[in-house]
């Protein structure tokens, strides 16, 4: 592993450890037995670290959406699949999201690339709703107003789970993932068909 993966790496599990505004270049320094100046020969300010492992994030999150939508006929298996890949990805990130504000005032870089996923993302998800109508998954006679507040709904959930786990449910990692992506995927079940809904509790609901 090359001296910058090591120190993107080392910066992500000591972000993640011990919170982004405690941890300076220094201290990843420190903790890779370099010096501050081989450190800053990479990156400059911790703000730039940051903004690579927001890419990356990204980049995680594009891949799992592609996947998503290749997929031909969507099932609520694919659903729960994408959500449970996609919250083990934001864990393996949660300092980003436990810090999510302080980030996009600090980087406007961030704040403005941020803006345009939510907008791709909610086009993106209406066409995957609306692959769920069109395969009698999800029932055709939601309204519209339904419809169009369900991406909100997935992205508030998504984008606070963390917080919510750190502060009030402090579960386990494993145990986090699992449970509030069957938190999210639960949105859906009174938007599904009445044969869909049996599957859903036959599978999920234990």
């Amino acid at each position: 592993m090359k001296t910058k993966e090591k120190i993107l790496s080392k910066a992500l599990e000591l972000f993640n450890e011990r919170g982004y505004n405690t941890t300076t270049t220094r201290h990843i320094a420190a903790e890779l037995n370099i010096s501050a100046g081989n450190l800053h020969y990479h990156f400059k300010h911790s703000e730039d670290i940051i903004k690579i492992l927001f890419s990356a994030l990204t980049l995680k999150m594009n891949d799992q959406m592609k996947k998503m939508k290749e997929t031909g006929h969507k099932t609520l298996d694919n659903l729960y699949q994408f959500t449970f890949s996609t919250f083990e990805i934001f864990y393996a990130y949660r300092f980003i999201f436990m810090n999510f504000v302080d980030i996009l005032k600090k980087i406007p870089e961030i704040e403005s690339h941020y803006e345009a996923i939510n907008a791709s993302r909610k086009e993106e998800f209406q066409e995957i709703f609306s692959s769920f109508q069109k395969n009698n998954i999800m029932r055709d006679d939601i309204p519209d107003f339904i419809m169009d507040s369900l991406t909100a709904q997935v992205f508030l959930i998504a984008d606070n789970w963390i917080t919510h786990n750190r502060l009030i449910s402090k579960l386990t990692e494993k145990e986090a993932i699992q449970h509030y992506t069957l938190l999210q995927m639960n949105l859906f079940y009174p938007l599904l068909t009445t044969e869909q809904q049996d599957i859903y509790r036959q599978k999920y609901i234990q």
